[in-house]
């Protein structure tokens, strides 16, 4: 299976510690091989970074490790080809524009029976489950909502529909977002943590590397981060349960989603 990363945060924050130990996945630590990406978004533009390469290997990865972009909404992902040959076109994120704003997705897992027809407006450029599973999403919300974004209840409840319905057909961890909102669906195995005062360090699993977050923020610093698998081995890491559809605002679960 593939690797999911993402980070949400009520100030702009790099990313380049849990990528550090993130990326090792891609060809070090896993043999997740088949291509990496990652997007930051920055107000309502997206950073969009893609490379078939390993990540490990990646002269574009190594850009993203050293590169401290600040971004409130960042989604990343390591590749494990199931569908699909090993391409650019097939590299997650995928990013797609919904009501003037770009939306970013990024999926762990496999549809093996998805081969959906007429998608209407949103088409894959691809040939992945992930990506078709993304326009039929974003299709079934631009229907549902043609006049434009709806509150984050309404939004939630019609996402809610169309992810019960895709993970009736196989595995389908994902992370979405539109740099407003932040969702992580839990099919089989997602992990988050949320670090916020009194901070402390922090030591990679996949890096021998440790942060000392005390050094680095502010007392009002807040950021979540949620990955397929924790990233450092000294710190507690919360399970999302399958089946929970959860939302992240300024670096916290919003509460309703645990319902």
């Amino acid at each position: 299976m593939c690797q999911l990363l993402g980070m949400n945060c009520n100030v702009p924050t790099d990313i380049c510690f849990s990528f550090e130990g993130f990326s090792a996945r891609g060809g070090k630590t896993d043999h997740h091989s088949d291509g990496w990406g990652i997007a930051f978004f920055e107000g309502k533009g997206c950073r969009l970074f893609l490379d078939e390469k390993p990540s490990i290997t990646s002269p574009i990865a190594e850009l993203v490790r050293c590169y401290a972009i600040h971004s409130t909404h960042v989604i990343a992902h390591i590749r494990k080809a199931t569908q699909g040959e090993v391409a650019l076109h097939n590299c997650h994120p995928f990013r797609r524009e919904l009501w003037g704003r770009y939306w970013v997705f990024a999926h762990n897992g496999n549809l093996p029976e998805f081969e959906p027809e007429n998608m209407g407006f949103y088409q894959a450029v691809g040939n992945t489950d992930s990506e078709k599973a993304f326009c039929m999403m974003l299709e079934t919300l631009r229907e549902q909502f043609p006049e434009g974004k709806p509150t984050l209840d309404k939004l939630y409840s019609v996402l809610r529909k169309v992810t019960d319905k895709l993970a009736l057909l196989g595995i389908f961890n994902y992370l979405l977002s539109d740099g407003e909102h932040f969702f992580a669906y839990c099919s089989t195995k997602l992990s988050y943590i949320v670090r916020q005062a009194p901070f402390a360090a922090a030591h990679l699993i996949d890096q021998d590397m440790t942060v000392d977050f005390r050094e680095v923020t502010t007392e009002r610093d807040r950021v979540a981060v949620i990955a397929t698998t924790p990233l450092t081995d000294n710190e507690v890491w919360t399970q999302i349960q399958p089946g929970e559809l959860l939302v992240f605002q300024d670096g916290l679960p919003l509460k309703y989603a645990f319902t």
